[in-house]
């Protein structure tokens, strides 16, 4: 999930290191709150970085037999099911943005941008893959896509 118009907002990277500021510490405090108010999930391997989260989430049995997962990439907010995937992200970009606006005194401004990636992990090698990349992430900032300094 990235930040509107990729601010960076959430800390930043130092000796390789992500070290958050703030309202980084809202988005992680936010994300580990996710398992006990949607039981149907778990957390695996996440990272808050300057402008961006990465996660992997594990989705039990009870969540893959209710939902289908609708609208993860567009903005088909009639279309998300609860307990879905998207409306998964909704609520916690939802309540991120409140907490974040509430401490900035920014009422209404965005926080995120409107959609974010999804990718099915299939296989342990993907999971593997996966959680290699979000772990070395703020080793990769310099060079990263989502670094505004490289654009």
């Amino acid at each position: 999930m990235c930040t509107h118009e990729r601010e960076c907002l959430f800390g930043e990277v130092v000796n390789d290191k992500m070290v958050l500021n703030a309202l980084g510490r809202i988005v992680e405090d936010e994300w580990l709150k996710t398992p006990s108010i949607r039981p149907e999930v778990e957390l695996d391997e996440f990272i808050v970085m300057p402008n961006h989260l990465h996660g992997t989430i594990i989705i039990n049995e009870t969540m893959r037999n209710e939902s289908r997962f609708v609208g993860t990439h567009s903005r088909a907010s009639l279309q998300r099911r609860p307990r879905s995937l998207s409306s998964l992200v909704a609520g916690y970009k939802s309540v991120v943005t409140k907490r974040i606006n509430t401490l900035r005194g920014t009422m209404r401004k965005p926080v995120w941008q409107e959609r974010f990636y999804d990718h099915i992990i299939r296989n342990e090698a993907d999971l593997h893959r996966i959680r290699t990349y979000i772990v070395n992430n703020p080793l990769q900032w310099a060079i990263e896509e989502e670094n505004p300094d490289n654009a």
